[in-house]
């Protein structure tokens, strides 16, 4: 009978072990596996770039050539974007945080994916657009792994 005793005792206390791991992973915050991360409209998956190394003085000099009319200098202001849900062009320092990552493969797809397809902003009819500047062959896979550098230097992971 003790033995018996035992058993459920212990049982018992496996039971409200599983139950507390349970509730510790509910209340659990999400961490960069399980955030929701932002992806382009445009479809398509990374390119060359993210295999290279960028290099981040290059990046500014391609980013102030191709980025800065729509998203700022050093990507500080997104300018007016009329019929875009929220009347701007997004700021990218600072970037939506869903985007960084301490894997440095991770950061950079994040960033490639908007790069190289573009992106067209939620609202009934932006004015601008994000370019597809890998599509169209506007950036070289280099020159994408060199604005990568830039802009991952302007937001450093955390």
């Amino acid at each position: 009978m003790k033995l018996t005793g035992v058993r459920i005792t212990f049982a018992a206390v496996a039971a409200l072990f599983i139950l507390a791991i349970g509730l510790a992973a509910c209340t659990a915050k999400p961490t960069d596996s399980t955030a929701k991360v932002a992806r382009p409209s445009k479809p398509g998956g990374a390119g060359q770039a993210v295999s290279l190394t960028g290099d981040a003085i290059k990046g500014a000099d391609i980013f102030k050539a191709n980025c800065v009319r729509c998203h700022g200098e050093e990507g500080k202001t997104g300018v007016a974007n009329a019929g875009s849900t929220d009347g701007t062009v997004p700021a990218i320092t600072p970037i939506d945080e869903s985007l960084i990552s301490k894997d440095p493969k991770t950061y950079a797809t994040n960033l490639d994916l908007f790069i190289e397809h573009g992106s067209v902003p939620a609202g009934d009819n932006p004015a601008l657009s994000m370019s597809a500047f890998g599509d169209d062959k506007t950036l070289q896979p280099q020159e994408i792994a060199d604005v990568i550098a830039y802009v991952s230097s302007l937001n450093p992971p955390k």
